[in-house]
């Protein structure tokens, strides 16, 4: 059962001695979320935000949220041109804790959105090389993953065995997976500081500017490939604008063969969806992921893009893998689909002489935030854009967005990101 507002609004002033809320709002798209989630002002008009856990992975989510947002110190912050949610206070509730960081303002948008026009899109670039531009040594000295390109290579070998011994991966798919990661080519690149999580609904935006980033449990040093399986997947105007913008920042830093890997993360996250099944002893989880396993079989033999390597063939776009995730009738609300692999259309290598420019006009559609300067009632039904009710298709585009997290997590995200690691 979802807890009210109000309460978790009073449990704020527990967790944050001296703090007085004037105002607050339920953060939460969808009944189903992973978290109870309260936005509210306080007398000294500070806009902050409460989040409670729903359950045990949202938990160890939530520690590991924590954990980075205290390794993103000011001197690391100051290097990011977008907005990081900083810790404020926690207190006990019902065997878990509420957190409470500061409200970070800014709209949600899909992958597509994201790129739809040039300005933006290279904000988004900008943003995701400045990550990978950070310098490493605060990753370490906070106690967090770190992988360089051997051990990168090996715990994806291990994911395939693993994924291998439950006997229900098709013998085509651990061939072509194990024949990349055979291709010495493939895993010869630098480690960088990767968020480690990141898709369209980390990024925050203003309509022109990537304003905020958040969820940042999986923050780590390791592969930057991890961090763009989302981007190379979208299908706006400008989403080479994006790249290019990215490849520039990066100064040289990109490999050639990075978006090979993201396609094959992409195609791993099917592997993941198996082994949460066997994992959880859920038949209803491991039917699903043998289905769609067996259409990527289908789906590789069809088409004829981007290859992982010169060994394995013609690869399935991640965008038909989104595909096969989504076809699977759960009654589930329906989340974004992508498209045909960027990559598909020109070569990687040719990403260098894209130089990022100034074009177009951002139309990211999204409910307004909060006016600072307007008081704010105790009443919920004054706010005119209150949390819209469960199976509310439309929210996911158009909502107010800001929290380390939006309480709505839908079943196809658990199934992307199910075992994740």
């Amino acid at each position: 059962m979802a807890r009210p507002p109000l309460t978790l609004a009073a449990l704020a002033t527990a967790a944050v001695p001296g703090l007085e809320v004037r105002a607050a709002r339920a953060h939460t798209r969808r009944s189903h979320g992973a978290f109870d989630a309260v936005e509210f002002r306080t007398t000294d008009d500070r806009h902050l935000i409460i989040r409670v856990p729903r359950s045990q992975a949202a938990e160890s989510e939530q520690s590991a949220d924590l954990v980075a947002l205290r390794a993103l110190t000011p001197g690391v912050r100051s290097r990011l041109p977008f907005a990081v949610p900083s810790f404020v206070g926690q207190a006990p509730i019902d065997g878990t804790r509420a957190v409470v960081t500061d409200f970070v303002p800014g709209v949600v948008s899909t992958a597509d959105e994201l790129t739809a026009h040039d300005r933006l899109a290279e904000s988004v670039g900008l943003a995701i090389a400045a990550i990978h531009s950070l310098p490493a040594g605060f990753v370490g000295d906070a106690g967090l993953p770190r992988q360089d390109a051997t051990e990168t290579r090996e715990s994806v070998v291990t994911l395939i065995g693993r994924a291998a011994d439950t006997g229900h991966l098709p013998a085509a798919l651990l061939r072509r997976w194990e024949e990349a990661t055979d291709d010495d080519t493939l895993w010869r690149f630098r480690p960088t500081v990767v968020h480690g999580t990141l898709t369209a609904d980390s990024i925050l935006g203003d309509g022109e500017t990537v304003t905020g980033v958040l969820g940042w449990s999986g923050l780590a040093e390791g592969d930057p490939a991890r961090d763009l399986h989302w981007l190379l997947t979208s299908r706006g105007a400008a989403a080479e604008r994006a790249l290019g913008a990215y490849i520039a920042a990066r100064e040289g830093g990109a490999d050639a063969h990075l978006p090979q890997r993201a396609l094959l993360y992409g195609e791993l996250e099917l592997a993941r969806w198996l082994l949460h099944g066997v994992d959880e002893r859920d038949d209803t989880i491991i039917a699903d992921a043998v289905g769609l396993l067996d259409g990527l079989v289908e789906s590789v033999h069809d088409h004829s893009s981007e290859p992982l390597s010169p060994e394995t063939g013609p690869i399935l776009a991640v965008g038909d893998v989104e595909r096969l995730l989504d076809e699977t009738p759960r009654g589930r609300v329906p989340v974004e689909r992508s498209g045909t692999m960027l990559t598909d259309s020109y070569d990687f290598s040719e990403l260098d002489r894209l130089a990022p420019g100034a074009a177009g006009s951002p139309g990211s559609a999204g409910a307004p935030p909060m006016d600072a300067t307007a008081p704010i009632p105790l009443d919920l039904s004054d706010w005119g854009d209150a949390a819209p009710q469960s199976g509310d298709d439309d929210s996911r585009q158009t909502r107010d967005a800001g929290s380390p997290d939006s309480g709505d997590a839908t079943d196809d995200q658990a199934r992307r990101n199910a075992a994740s690691s």
